[in-house]
C-alpha cells in the first residue's frame, strides 16, 4: 500500500444486547449516511463493488498488476459493510482502554444481507470461537494464514465475483483478452456515468464538502476514503483534478489517514466508525 505523494507534474459505544429502539435508531443512521453519499441517479453498490470499480482500468477491464493491496483492501470492505448493515461490531471498550486491534469482532445478527460475499464472510465470523480481531479477519479472509486449519476462511475469487455483479448491474461488460501465453477474462467499463459519479463524490468530500472533522463526515464516505487508501486506489480518484485542487485534496486525505486510529475511535459513538478506524489501524500495522 502506498501513500499519496506531492505531485510534481500534471498527470456508538456498542453493547452486545441493544434495545429495539436503539436498533431502529442505528438503522436510521446508516440509511441517512447512505442517502447523503448516493446520487439519486446512482445504483446502490456495495463498498467492495465501489473499490473494485475505482481500481479497474476503464478500457482494459482489469486492475493494475502492480497493485498488491486491493485483495486485502476488499476484505476490509467486507468487515465495514457488515458493520454498516448491523451484522457485526467490535467488542465493547473496557475500563482498561484496549487498542482497536486488541478488541475482537463480534457477531450480532444472522439476517441475510442479500449479497453472497457478505453472507459468506458473516457465516465465518458467526461460527468462529474464540472470536478474532480485525487484522486477523482481514488475513483470514484473504487467505494469508500459516494455520492450515483456517485456510477454509479464505473467500476466493472476490474480484471476479464482484466484477460479475457489476456486469449484472450494467456497469461493466465481459471480454476475453490474449496476453501472449494465456487468455484472461476482463471487464471493461460500459457505464462510465456510474464511475464518474463515484469519483466526483469522493473528490467533493475532500474539496467542496470537506468538514475538517471525520465525525461530521458520513460513515460511508469516511469508509470509502479509508478503504480506497488501503486498496491503493485513492490516487486514481484524485489524478484528474487540476494541480491546485489536487494538492488541497491530497493534503486533506493525508491529514485524515495519518490520524491515530485509536485516538480517533475514542471520540466516536457508533460501531461503524469504530470498525472503520480499526480497519485503518490494521492496514497501518501491515
Amino acid at each position: 500500500m502506498t501513500t499519496l505523494t506531492k505531485r510534481n507534474r500534471r498527470v456508538e459505544a456498542p453493547v452486545e444486547s441493544w434495545s429495539s429502539a436503539e436498533e431502529k435508531e442505528d438503522r436510521r443512521d446508516v440509511n441517512s449516511d447512505e442517502e447523503k453519499d448516493t446520487d439519486s441517479k446512482s445504483l446502490r453498490l456495495t463498498l467492495m463493488e465501489e473499490i473494485l470499480l475505482l481500481g479497474l482500468k476503464d478500457k482494459e477491464g482489469y486492475t493494475s498488476f502492480w497493485n498488491d493491496s486491493i485483495s486485502s483492501g476488499l476484505r476490509g470492505c467486507l468487515l465495514v459493510e457488515l458493520t454498516l448493515r448491523g451484522r457485526i461490531y467490535l467488542e465493547p471498550q473496557s475500563t482498561r482502554k484496549r487498542k482497536l486491534l486488541d478488541r475482537k469482532v463480534l457477531f450480532k445478527s444472522a439476517a441475510p444481507t442479500g449479497d453472497v460475499l457478505l453472507d459468506e464472510a458473516l457465516k465465518h465470523i458467526k461460527n468462529t470461537e474464540p472470536p478474532e480481531n480485525v487484522a486477523s479477519w482481514i488475513e483470514l479472509l484473504t487467505g494469508e494464514t500459516w494455520n492450515p486449519l483456517k485456510l477454509n476462511f479464505q473467500i476466493r475469487n472476490v474480484r471476479e465475483r464482484l466484477a460479475k455483479n457489476l456486469v449484472e448491474k450494467g456497469v461493466l461488460t465481459t471480454e476475453k483478452q490474449n496476453f501472449l501465453l494465456f487468455d484472461m477474462t476482463t471487464h471493461p467499463l460500459t457505464e462510465s456515468n456510474e464511475k464518474e459519479r463515484l469519483v466526483q463524490r469522493l473528490q467533493d468530500s475532500l474539496l467542496d464538502r470537506w468538514t475538517n472533522d471525520s465525525r461530521r463526515m458520513s460513515h460511508r464516505m469516511l469508509a470509502l476514503i479509508v478503504l480506497a487508501h488501503a486498496s491503493d486506489v485513492l490516487e486514481n480518484v484524485l489524478m484528474s483534478l487540476p494541480d491546485d485542487r489536487y494538492e488541497i485534496a491530497s493534503t486533506r486525505s493525508r491529514r485524515l489517514l495519518e490520524a491515530d486510529p485509536d485516538q480517533e475511535s475514542a471520540k466516536v459513538m457508533t460501531p461503524a466508525e469504530e470498525m472503520i478506524w480499526a480497519v485503518l489501524a490494521a492496514f497501518n500495522k501491515s
